[in-house]
C-alpha cells in the first residue's frame, strides 16, 4: 500500500524541481522530504531520484508515479471539499501562494482575519512569483493563489482554474528630488525616453511590463539597476541612480529624496485570487476570497497619502 504523504512529497519535488523547494512548499525540512522519498523507493523497489549536478532528476518511473500521485490528490481534494461543504465551516489546511508585495502588504491582515474567524482553518502562506504561482495551483501544489497582471499583459488562467478579481493596484513613477519630472502634475508616457531605469530582473512581471510599455511608446529602455524587492528599488531611486515605476501595494512610506509623480495614463495592475475548479465549493476558498476583497480597500492606497 503506497503512502499518500510520500506520494505528496514526490509530487512536490516534480512540481518545484528541487527537494529544498518542495520542502518549503510543504512546510517540511529538506531532510524530511528526502526521507519520505527514500521510504517510497523502498516500498516500490524503484529508483525515483537521481543526482544531477547540485540537484536531482526524477526518473521515468518517478514521473509516472508523480502523475498518479496528482490524480490521487485530486480525489482526496474532492472528498475533503465535500466534507467541508457539508459542514459549511472553513476547516483544514489551506495553502496560499502570493507574490511579494501582496505577501507583505495584504496577506498579513487577511491571514489574521481568517485565523480569528475560523479557529479550525489552518491557512499557510508561501511567497511565489506570479509567473510560477498560477502553474502551482493548476498542478495542485497549492490551494489558492494571489497573483496579478498588468493592463497590457493579461494573466492567462489555465483550464480547470477559476479566478476572481480582488482589486486594482495603481502604479506611480518614482524619481529623485531635483529630477526634471519632480513636481510635475503628471508625466506622459511619450516623455519617458532617455531615462535611466531601475526595475526587477528579466522574467518578472513588472520588468516585462516596463519593457513592453516603453517599447510601445517608441523607446528602448536603459535599465541600469535591477533588484527583486521594491524597498531596494526605492532606495536606489533615493540615491539618485535612476527612476522607477513601482506599484503602491506593500510599498510603504517613501523615504526622503524620493518624489512620487503620476504617469498619464496611470499604469494599473489587477489582483486576482485563483483556485482549482474542483475546490470551488470549499468554504475555505470562498471565505479567503471574501477576506481578500474586504481588506483590499484598506491596503490599496488609492486615496491621498
Amino acid at each position: 500500500m503506497l503512502d499518500l504523504q510520500r506520494l505528496r512529497a514526490l509530487h512536490a519535488v516534480s512540481v518545484h524541481g528541487t527537494v529544498g523547494a518542495a520542502a518549503a512548499a510543504l512546510g517540511y525540512t529538506p531532510s524530511a522530504v528526502s526521507q519520505q522519498i527514500a521510504k517510497l523507493e523502498r516500498e516500490t523497489r524503484t529508483v525515483l531520484l537521481e543526482r544531477e549536478g547540485r540537484g536531482v532528476r526524477l526518473t521515468d518511473e518517478a514521473q509516472a508515479l508523480a502523475a498518479t500521485a496528482r490524480e490521487l490528490m485530486a480525489i482526496v481534494e474532492r472528498a475533503e471539499t465535500e466534507l467541508e461543504e457539508r459542514r459549511g465551516v472553513p476547516a483544514g489546511r489551506l495553502t496560499i501562494a502570493a507574490f511579494a508585495s501582496a505577501a507583505r502588504g495584504l496577506m498579513p491582515t487577511v491571514l489574521a482575519d481568517l485565523t480569528r474567524r475560523h479557529p479550525t482553518l489552518d491557512p499557510r502562506l508561501t511567497e511565489v512569483d506570479p509567473h510560477l504561482s498560477v502553474d502551482l495551483v493548476a498542478k495542485g501544489a497549492v490551494d489558492l493563489v494571489v497573483a496579478h497582471d498588468w493592463d497590457i499583459a493579461p494573466l492567462p488562467a489555465p483550464a480547470g482554474v477559476e479566478q476572481a478579481a480582488v482589486g486594482d493596484d495603481l502604479c506611480d513613477l518614482l524619481v529623485p528630488e531635483g529630477h526634471r519630472f519632480a513636481g510635475r502634475g503628471a508625466v506622459l508616457r511619450s516623455e519617458l525616453g532617455g531615462e535611466r531605469w531601475i526595475c526587477q530582473p528579466p522574467g518578472r512581471v513588472c520588468h516585462d511590463w516596463l519593457v513592453r510599455t516603453l517599447r510601445t511608446a517608441g523607446f528602448e529602455p536603459d535599465i541600469v539597476h535591477q533588484a527583486d524587492e521594491n524597498p531596494t528599488l526605492v532606495a536606489l531611486v533615493a540615491a539618485g541612480l535612476g527612476i522607477a515605476l513601482i506599484p503602491r501595494l506593500g510599498r510603504g512610506p517613501l523615504p526622503a529624496g524620493v518624489v512620487e509623480v503620476p504617469l498619464d495614463p496611470m499604469p494599473v495592475r489587477r489582483l486576482y485570487a485563483l483556485w482549482r475548479a474542483g475546490a470551488a465549493r470549499r468554504p475555505a476558498i470562498a471565505e479567503t476570497v471574501r477576506a481578500l476583497r474586504e481588506h483590499w480597500p484598506a491596503v490599496s492606497a488609492h486615496g491621498p497619502r
